[in-house]
């Protein structure tokens, strides 16, 4: 199974970087790289990302989607409509949407469940604050998103995961390999005691990312990390060289 490295570029960049950093990424990736590789820029950009990676190995992804096909629902965009221009994936449940728009589970299920049916690969977030890391919850944090964030829990392995520490999204710090390799073994254990035996061989197939300061530094150690089968990248992926170095530190 190849490593997913999906670079989130969250409200940053313009159609000159988008141009720039595609196109230099799309010659190092040549036909065949060592890793899947997608991006995530903010919408505006998803065409012109589209446009730069055409022909090449790079898939497209966008920051986030609507419940809803279509609807008055101004200012937002149905994963029916990202899978139209060109999209893979798209993520969901980011820390960020969580805190600053105040998304529940439940609507993160929802958005999922939309992602699914449009033929798009969900990356579900899910992750600890620092409060809570403190007071020791991160096992029962993580369960509560897994169930209530992940569309028919039993079924749907065809998404992505991502653990990503809150505590750890942009402020330099990162959670050890032994903490990552924790978190991502409970997911799996999450996902197979729903299906039993038979789903336990198939949870190997799932693809659960690490997020969090993720850096051409450290990737080789979080990469090569027991359970882990890549990584979402925050502001890195905005830096040719650097998100390089973490593609090529894959194993």
């Amino acid at each position: 199974m190849k490593h997913l490295i999906a670079g989130n570029w969250k409200m940053n960049g313009d159609q000159a970087l988008a141009k720039s950093l595609v196109a230099g990424l799309a010659v190092k990736a040549g036909t065949k790289p060592k890793a899947d590789i997608v991006l995530c820029p903010p919408a505006p950009l998803l065409q012109a990302v589209a446009a730069a990676a055409s022909g090449s190995a790079l898939a497209l992804g966008a920051q986030d989607c609507h419940a809803d096909e279509k609807g008055a629902h101004t200012g937002d965009v149905s994963a029916w409509l990202l899978k139209d221009i060109g999209c893979s994936f798209v993520i969901v449940g980011h820390s960020e949407r969580r805190a600053d728009h105040g998304e529940s589970d439940a609507l993160v299920k929802a958005k999922a469940a939309a992602a699914l049916k449009a033929g798009l690969t969900p990356i579900i977030c899910v992750g600890e604050t620092d409060a809570e890391r403190n007071r020791g919850e991160t096992t029962r944090v993580i369960a509560r998103q897994l169930t209530g964030s992940i569309p028919d829990l039993g079924s749907a392995l065809s998404l992505v995961v991502a653990y990503e520490p809150v505590w750890a999204i942009g402020t330099g710090r990162t959670a050890t390999t032994a903490d990552i390799a924790a978190v991502h073994g409970q997911i799996r254990e999450v996902f197979a005691a729903v299906g039993g035996t038979a789903r336990s061989a198939q949870v190997e197939t799932l693809r659960i990312l690490y997020g969090g300061s993720v850096k051409g530094s450290n990737a080789a150690s979080i990469l090569a990390t027991h359970g882990v089968n890549g990584a979402l990248v925050g502001g890195a992926s905005l830096d040719l060289e650097d998100f390089w170095r973490i593609i090529e530190a894959c194993p």
